[in-house]
């Protein structure tokens, strides 16, 4: 139960935060079906690429198909209310990012420790949940993935989050209240990012 609260806190505010983004980039030409499948991978994508990389069963979105009503709903609300993309609904924007990397994270992580996997694999695989929808978004739409360049820190953000969840964890806090403090410490992380423009920086070619 508590998993999939996270799980589908993520889903629906990773799909809903993904079709935004596209809504905002003023050449782009998608319909509905365009937006509704974008939206799709970046709500599930993250989970489809944990659960078979763990390879144990199909995929949860798979098992359990509310997983794709509600990424479908978190990309319908956002495709029918934010045809107005100004300066309130960019802030929206930016903290509804930031939450769903927070919940993605530690979902994704603890689905891998509830798979009984050491501390590194559980730190890539909540990575992997948190940047893997937007990765897939992006290379649908005929993109390189935002998270391989230089930029905003989002990955590295996730790294931080799932770290600091897994090692809560690990001395004895109880899974709840680390999933709480692994969740904030991904959403501050972010938003601090944003509103600072903490960017990392291009590896120049070798001489």
């Amino acid at each position: 139960m508590f998993f999939r609260f996270f799980e589908i806190a993520a889903i629906s505010l990773g799909a809903l935060g993904g079709v935004l983004a596209l809504r905002r980039d003023h050449g782009s030409r998608y319909d509905v079906i365009g937006l509704l499948g974008l939206g799709l991978l970046s709500g599930v994508g993250g989970g489809l690429v944990r659960d078979i990389m763990l390879g144990d069963g199909p995929p949860l979105a798979l098992v359990h198909p509310s997983y794709l009503a509600y990424a479908l709903a978190g990309a319908a609300i956002a495709i029918f209310f934010g045809h107005t993309v100004g300066p309130r609904m960019l802030a929206f924007m930016n903290i509804v990012d930031a939450l769903a990397l927070g919940l993605f994270t530690v979902a994704g992580s603890t689905r891998a420790m509830n798979a009984h996997l050491g501390f590194l694999p559980c730190l890539m695989l909540g990575v992997t949940t948190a940047v893997g929808g937007g990765a897939l978004k992006d290379l649908f739409s005929g993109k390189t993935p935002a998270t391989f360049h230089e930029g905003e820190l989002y990955a590295l953000v996730a790294t931080f989050a799932a770290a600091a969840f897994l090692g809560l964890v690990h001395m004895g806090v109880p899974v709840n209240h680390a999933a709480s403090i692994g969740t904030t410490i991904g959403f501050g992380l972010r938003l601090l990012a944003i509103r600072y423009g903490w960017r990392t920086r291009a590896i120049g070619a070798l001489s």
